[in-house]
């Protein structure tokens, strides 16, 4: 669910408000290592003004607002700032408001919603100046992201295929199936995704290759065509056993569920635990089965796969 934006976060004197709302993303899916990308209804938004001065007010509320710099560090700032500088035009003042619900360190996209985050805003705070379209945003966002898989769904919404061609990063969008119902088990504990990335060897054997490429092929067809073939099509061989000695309970509940015939996989890097479920009473089977099998607390969230991607509104204006 969407959290209420407030209009009272916006100031007097700001040359402009802009109101963003971006989802929270499951990347790999299983076999499609930094490929496949799934946005998910689970929500952070901001409320940014710009002034005409050097102002930097930042107010973080929900998940990681603890941990999270409000001064020139934060990363949704550092986005803006990368935005402006290759658009060659001067930062603002700013003031934001963040209102977070996605997870922090959890697998779910935290920092490529913030990254997001930032290029909408800035997309809205230079709208009428600067024209950034689709390929210009993913381009922006994979600078500070490193790779697209979490902001191409961020970004554009739904199920999107992400790679790096001669023109830089690229995205194919596709809706998912209407039978798909996601669940994400979420754990107090987190991963680092750096972490979780140097645990993978540099080489894999051949078949494992050759496997992965079937199984990221048949997902597709499983997200938007064929849902009965979800338990096959989310088999991996390439990243989430070599990531398991970081992250046991994770990788139990992966594996109970899937002895279950539940379509189960480990969220991004981790840990969170995503289920690609054929509808609400699979899924209330599949958070029984995780109760019985494992001791660690985690929390179920029954989800939607966002269609929208993020967006940004023009407090005096509406919606683009």
């Amino acid at each position: 669910m969407e959290p209420v934006v407030s209009e009272a976060h916006a100031v007097e004197g700001a040359l402009r408000t802009v109101i963003v709302t971006v989802p929270a993303t499951s990347a790999n899916l299983g076999p499609g290592f930094d490929t496949l990308g799934l946005a998910l209804s689970i929500y952070d938004t901001l409320t940014a003004s710009s002034f005409d001065d050097d102002r930097l007010e930042i107010e973080v509320e929900g998940s990681g607002a603890a941990e999270i710099p409000t001064d020139a560090s934060n990363l949704v700032v550092r986005t803006i700032a990368h935005v402006y500088a290759d658009a060659g035009r001067r930062m603002p003042g700013l003031r934001i408001h963040a209102l977070n619900g996605v997870p922090h360190g959890r697998g779910l996209g935290s920092s490529g919603a913030a990254v997001t985050a930032g290029i909408l805003i800035a997309k809205g705070l230079l709208a009428g100046d600067v024209d950034l379209d689709d390929e210009a945003l993913l381009r922006l966002a994979t600078e500070l992201e490193g790779h697209p898989d979490n902001v191409a769904p961020a970004l554009f919404g739904g199920l999107t295929i992400a790679w790096m061609g001669e023109r830089g990063p690229q995205h194919k969008k596709l809706l998912v199936h209407r039978g798909v119902a996601p669940l994400v088990f979420v754990p107090g504990f987190t991963m680092s995704t750096s972490l979780a990335r140097s645990l993978q060897p540099p080489h894999v054997p051949r078949e494992d290759a050759v496997f992965n490429v079937s199984r990221s092929a048949l997902l597709v067809a499983a997200l938007t065509q064929s849902p009965e073939l979800m338990l096959d099509a989310t088999a991996d061989r390439l990243h989430q056993d070599y990531r398991g000695a970081a992250m046991p309970e994770t990788l139990r509940l992966v594996q109970a569920l899937r002895a279950e015939g539940f379509a189960a996989v480990v969220s991004g890097a981790g840990p969170s635990v995503l289920v690609l479920a054929d509808g609400p009473g699979t899924r209330q089977r599949a958070v029984e089965v995780a109760d019985a099998v494992t001791d660690t607390p985690w929390d179920a969230h029954m989800l939607a796969v966002d269609v929208r991607g993020g967006t940004v509104r023009d407090r005096a204006e509406g919606s683009t």
